[in-house]
């Protein structure tokens, strides 16, 4: 390889173009929105904290990710709250919560914590080759026999009417959403080729 083809090379794997978000890319946010607006939240006592961190063997003044170690930044949903397009039934609660860095959160998205932590991808404890990952699932394996989470059965609540009614509107507003993304489509094509006329 030649120095310019290296350079060329460098240059090209320096540079990433920022992923191409369409309203339809956005439906999983609208979902994610439509569930959480519902889902209930339980803040936990001082003490359920407490126990939380020490079954994790964290300390309070040093919080790291139950995934990977890293520093901690939020707390995740060990399992998800929606799960194609709807609602799993569990709830925000400190039975459901671990605490998580950003990477490890948007990596594992809604997959089922073990399988996401053991599989390849590219942020996952076993896709980054760390070395204490049967510990962690341990613990975390732990986490999950402390105390059962809430698991709700929305419809039954709600009844089917409005619970229904609730997703139609849903429907309607990504139904809408495809509408706006073409008429989005035929602005950036004209505005393009605006561009390419200078």
């Amino acid at each position: 390889m030649t120095d310019d083809e290296a350079r060329r090379k460098q240059l090209a794997a320096a540079f990433q173009m920022p992923s191409f978000q369409t309203m339809v890319s956005r439906k999983s946010s609208i979902t994610n929105a439509f569930v959480n607006s519902v889902i209930p939240v339980i803040p936990p006592t001082l003490e359920e904290i407490e126990q939380a961190l020490t079954l994790l063997g964290m300390d309070p003044a040093d919080v790291r990710c139950a995934y990977c170690g890293d520093k901690s930044s939020e707390w995740d949903h060990l399992r998800p709250l929606v799960l194609k397009h709807r609602p799993t039934g569990f709830i925000s609660e400190i039975a459901n919560l671990v605490p998580s860095c950003g990477k490890c959160n948007q990596s594992k998205g809604n997959s089922a914590w073990r399988a996401w932590m053991l599989s390849a991808a590219k942020h996952s404890p076993t896709g980054r080759a760390l070395a204490n990952v049967a510990e962690r699932i341990a613990r975390l394996d732990a986490y999950e026999q402390w105390r059962p989470p809430t698991k709700i059965d929305f419809e039954a609540i709600l009844g089917r009417e409005d619970w229904e009614k609730y997703w139609s509107m849903w429907e309607k507003v990504i139904a809408e959403m495809r509408q706006c993304q073409e008429v989005a489509d035929l602005l950036r094509k004209r505005i393009m080729e605006h561009l390419a006329v200078r």
